[in-house]
C-alpha cells in the first residue's frame, strides 16, 4: 500500500477507535452513577472475575461498529466469545471496553475503554479514554501521542528522560502489593509512587510525564490490556516490553501476556531490564 494511503487509513481508524472510545465511555458513564450489580464471570484464562452489565454493554457497541466498518478485520474483545477466527487475519482489533472494572465498582474513577489495532502482531493504533476525568490519550504509528483533556485543546505528549532510579516515580496498583514487587521496589529505591488502577491509566502517567515506569510481574494482563497502551507510550517516547525487554506480541492463540510487563519513559529502558534480571532469576521466572 501506498505510504501515503496507509497513513490516511491509520488515521481513519484512529478517528473510528476514538469517536468509539468516547461513546463507549458515555455507557460506562451512565452506568458508573446509577445503582448496578456486580456479577462474576469465568474468562478465556478459567480464572473468575467480576463484571458488569456496563462491560458487556460498552463491549458490545465497540464490537458491532467495528464489525461494520472494518468488517475483514479480526477482533479480540474481553467481553466477546474468541472464535480464534482472528488468528487467520493480519488486522485485529484489541478492545477493553473498561480496563479497571474493580475501581469502576469501587467509585474511584480509575478506568478506561481501550481500543486498539495490531498489524501482523504490532500495536499501531489506540485509544485510552478515562470518562470520569474525561481524558483520551490516542496515537497512530509515525503520527505522535496525543491528549484530549477536558476544555483544552490536543496536545502532544512525551516522556521524561530521567534514567536514575533515584529519581524516577513509579506508577503501581492501588490494590494490594505483593512481597515480590516489595521487593523490587526496595531494590530501585524509587523516589516515589503514583498509586492508580486501569493498566491504561498507568501507562498513560508516563506519557504525561507524571511517573517514569509501570511494572506488572505477574502473568495476568490480557492483549487487550496493553494494545492500545503500547503504542501511545511508544509514540510518546516510551518502551513496552515484557520482563525479559523482548517485545510483546498481539494476536497470538493465549491472550496473556505471560511474560509480564514493563513500561518505561525508554531512557531507562534497559537500565530497568538489566536490573530486574538477578531478581527475577531469584523469583525462578523463566520467559516462557
Amino acid at each position: 500500500m501506498n505510504p501515503n494511503r496507509q497513513q490516511t487509513q491509520l488515521d481513519y481508524e484512529l478517528a473510528v477507535a476514538t469517536e468509539l472510545a468516547r461513546a463507549a465511555g458515555a455507557i460506562l458513564l451512565r452506568h458508573y452513577h446509577s445503582p448496578f450489580l456486580v456479577e462474576q464471570k469465568v474468562n478465556a484464562l478459567k480464572e473468575i472475575e467480576e463484571v458488569t452489565a456496563a462491560d458487556r454493554e460498552a463491549n458490545d457497541l465497540i464490537v458491532r461498529r467495528l464489525a461494520a466498518e472494518f468488517p475483514h478485520d479480526g477482533i479480540l474483545a474481553e467481553e466477546s466469545a474468541d472464535t480464534e477466527t482472528r488468528l487467520e487475519k493480519d488486522r485485529v482489533w484489541m478492545i477493553d471496553p473498561m480496563d479497571g472494572t474493580k475501581n469502576f465498582i469501587q467509585r474511584d474513577g480509575d478506568f478506561a475503554v481501550q481500543i486498539g489495532l495490531a498489524v501482523d502482531g504490532e500495536s499501531v493504533a489506540g485509544v485510552v479514554y478515562q470518562p470520569v476525568r474525561d481524558v483520551l490519550y490516542r496515537a497512530a504509528r509515525g503520527t505522535g501521542a496525543w491528549i484530549e483533556a477536558a476544555g483544552q485543546s490536543a496536545a502532544r505528549m512525551s516522556v521524561s528522560a530521567v534514567t536514575a532510579p533515584g529519581e524516577m516515580v513509579l506508577a503501581s496498583s492501588r490494590s494490594h502489593r505483593s512481597p515480590r514487587m516489595e521487593q523490587v521496589v526496595s531494590l530501585f529505591g524509587f523516589k516515589d509512587e503514583v498509586r492508580r488502577g486501569s493498566v491504561g491509566v498507568k501507562i498513560g502517567l508516563i506519557t504525561e510525564r507524571q511517573a517514569d515506569l509501570y511494572l506488572h510481574l505477574s502473568p495476568s494482563t490480557k492483549q487487550w490490556d496493553t494494545c492500545a497502551p503500547e503504542i501511545i507510550l511508544e509514540e510518546a517516547g516510551g518502551r513496552l516490553t515484557d520482563l525479559f525487554g523482548q517485545p510483546l506480541r498481539y494476536n497470538g492463540v493465549r491472550v496473556d501476556n505471560r511474560n509480564g510487563i514493563v513500561a518505561t519513559n525508554g531512557a531507562a529502558h534497559e537500565m530497568v531490564i538489566e536490573k530486574l534480571r538477578p531478581l527475577l532469576q531469584e523469583f525462578g521466572r523463566q520467559p516462557v
